[in-house]
């Protein structure tokens, strides 16, 4: 992969695109930076993001979506394409990634992994699991974790019942579908300014598609708030 290189020509075979929401502000972080930049381990959070995806043999392109007015991206990074076509929300920052794609010559029936950029702590083998179970799948799929504790409802701050955790599922990242029919969907979900559309699953599942969940694992995590920041530095600590 190369970030100066074009798209390559389509094939008869479906290839595979990871494509990074990496336009938001991070506010949650309590940072200054956004908290894709926020360094973890010696590097910038995203920096580890994307090594783990270039660990990934069998995709085609990185492209990562960015703020337009984006001071902090470091410019050229080895195969990685950078847009600055990010949007007001993740899901309009992915749709215009998607529609980039789609202008590029990329072909409706490609595969796009759609990957949080917080999610620094994802492995290659993690990813290529994802691929491998939905490669042949009508629908496309996702990494998620079977709730593994105890869930309660909440009235006023207080427990209002306990909400059954069989067949309940935490979604992660990467979600992996093909472009045309992603991009249909949210475009579908735009004419109401994507309300409700809190990842890509949730657009598939509006066209009444049931997305395949694959198992992942518990360090998937989305850094989000600042004691994760420390979590995730042990967890990459550890690794080297």
């Amino acid at each position: 992969m190369s970030a100066a290189s074009p798209f390559h020509a389509p094939s008869s075979l479906p290839r595979y695109h990871a494509l990074l929401p990496c336009a938001g502000t991070g506010s949650r972080a309590g940072a200054p930076l956004p908290k894709q930049y926020q360094p973890i381990a010696g590097r910038p959070l995203v920096q580890h993001t994307l090594a783990a995806l270039r660990g990934v043999t069998t995709l085609d392109r990185i492209v990562v979506v960015l703020a337009p007015d984006d001071a902090h991206w470091p410019g050229d990074v080895d195969g990685v394409l950078a847009l600055r076509r990010g949007g007001a929300t993740r899901a309009e920052t992915v749709f215009n990634g998607l529609q980039a794609l789609r202008e590029a010559g990329v072909p409706d029936a490609d595969w796009v992994l759609v990957h949080d950029a917080a999610r620094c702590l994802v492995t290659p083998e993690e990813v290529t699991a994802l691929i491998e179970a939905c490669a042949s799948d009508p629908v496309g799929g996702l990494l998620a974790l079977p709730l593994p504790d105890t869930l309660k409802d909440e009235v006023d701050g207080r427990v209002a019942r306990t909400i059954e955790r069989r067949h309940k599922w935490l979604a992660q990242t990467p979600q992996m579908f093909r472009l045309g029919e992603l991009l249909d969907a949210l475009l579908m979900a735009r004419a109401t300014g994507f309300e409700g559309i809190t990842d890509e699953a949730s657009a598939i599942e509006r066209t009444g598609r049931r997305p395949r969940l694959v198992e992942g694992r518990a360090s998937n995590i989305k850094v989000t708030y600042p004691h994760d920041f420390a979590l995730a530095e042990a967890i990459l600590r550890s690794r080297t």
